[in-house]
């Protein structure tokens, strides 16, 4: 496994596009939380913005020992002596710290003028933690994988086209992204998927059952670009429909996989119940169920292509804020466009297609929404819209 001294030399040569926006958001009295899974580089971003900082700092950890001592005792004396003339308070980890939430209100609202930044791979131990004592004191950021527009510091057009099927089949994580064999990279994945990402699983909710977690990602990986049925995962997995969906909303807080719903506003024939699952990264999926083949071998390059492709933009969507709402179409009458892209009444209709085949926009749509915009992405216009 890399260390993460290895991965802040390769984000030295790469400035996240969340950076400025979490730098503007470390306001006096508030608290920066920064989510995202485990080796994206939220420490590296944490440690890069600190290092900015052109007062005084402290970077804690929660995992360490001695972080848990000094914050154990919650006493505005303790704080205040903590942080005596510390303009800049950093924790990795927070989501490790007992009471985080309830200790970190009390610091904003007693200590004049300190601002805080916390990193943790749980939304769903932080918020828990954190979210009710810190309601207007805080604001979130998702940080995931490298979005293309970050490796572009690092890679020109042609290195990037030449990169493309790497990036379907191992991902973005910064450290793949810049390993040399394809050995290293399998080997980088499989120690995330049982090293890191089972364990923070665990941590959620009091899950025990890291098997069945295991399968039910392991099926939605199969699944990948297909409407999903909770009650045929639940038959596959001897376990309830409430029980898949609850799994499914606990593996969407640790930043694991996210939920693309139907879109409908008009059309009485539209799918509306349905959902999508997809991996915010495509090396994860992968090596989740140990599919490294070449991308002529595939039968799902297809689901690749899409789910890359939708990632991206969602990852635009969160680095730049720009609050569009995400969603698929499809008719019962098998009709369909794999993205909506919606802003208040304005829709973008994206078609994802590996080969060069143009489909016209669905009759059903163009006249349902004809305001709405269509666009077929490929190999050769994608770019543009990543």
């Amino acid at each position: 496994m890399h260390s993460k001294n290895n991965l802040s030399k390769v984000m030295d040569n790469i400035k996240r596009n969340l950076q400025q926006r979490v730098e503007n958001s470390l306001n006096p009295n508030k608290v920066v939380m920064i989510f995202g899974a485990r080796r994206v580089g939220k420490t590296v971003l944490m440690n890069q913005i600190v290092k900015q900082y052109e007062g005084k700092t402290l970077t804690l950890n929660g995992e360490d020992y001695d972080t848990l001592a000094l914050l154990e005792n919650r006493s505005i004396g303790n704080y205040r002596n903590l942080l005596d003339n510390i303009g800049l308070l950093a924790i990795d980890e927070a989501q490790h710290i007992p009471d985080i939430g309830a200790k970190l209100k009390l610091m904003v609202d007693e200590i004049q003028g300190i601002r805080i930044i916390v990193s943790g791979s749980s939304s769903f131990d932080l918020f828990n933690k954190s979210g009710e004592p810190l309601v207007g004191r805080s604001t979130p950021f998702h940080l995931t994988a490298f979005s293309q527009t970050e490796i572009s510091q690092i890679e020109n057009p042609l290195q990037t086209l030449q990169n493309l099927e790497s990036r379907l089949i191992y991902g973005s994580y910064p450290e793949v992204v810049l390993m040399n064999s394809n050995e290293e990279r399998k080997e980088y994945l499989k120690n995330i998927v049982d090293a890191y990402l089972l364990k923070d699983i665990l941590m959620v909710d009091g899950i025990k059952n890291a098997s069945k977690m295991k399968e039910l990602l392991q099926l939605i990986a199969l699944q990948t670009g297909s409407e999903v049925s909770y009650e045929e995962l639940g038959r596959k997995l001897g376990m309830s429909k409430n029980t898949v969906e609850k799994y499914l909303a606990l593996l969407s807080k640790t930043f694991v996989i996210y939920r693309l719903g139907a879109f409908s506003r008009n059309l009485r024939k539209e799918v509306t119940r349905a959902g999508k699952w997809f991996f915010y990264d495509t090396g994860i999926r992968n090596a989740l169920i140990g599919a490294y083949n070449s991308l002529v071998l595939r039968q799902d390059v297809g689901a690749l292509w899409e789910s890359y492709m939708i990632g991206e933009r969602i990852k635009k969507n969160l680095n730049e804020n720009t609050g569009k709402e995400f969603y698929f179409w499809r008719t019962y009458d098998e009709q369909e466009i794999d993205l909506l892209e919606v802003s208040g009444d304005t829709i973008f209709a994206f078609e994802f297609k590996w080969g060069d085949k143009i489909p016209n926009v669905p009759q059903a749509f163009s006249t349902a929404y004809p305001q709405a915009t269509y666009q077929v992405l490929n190999k050769n216009n994608y770019l543009e819209f990543i």
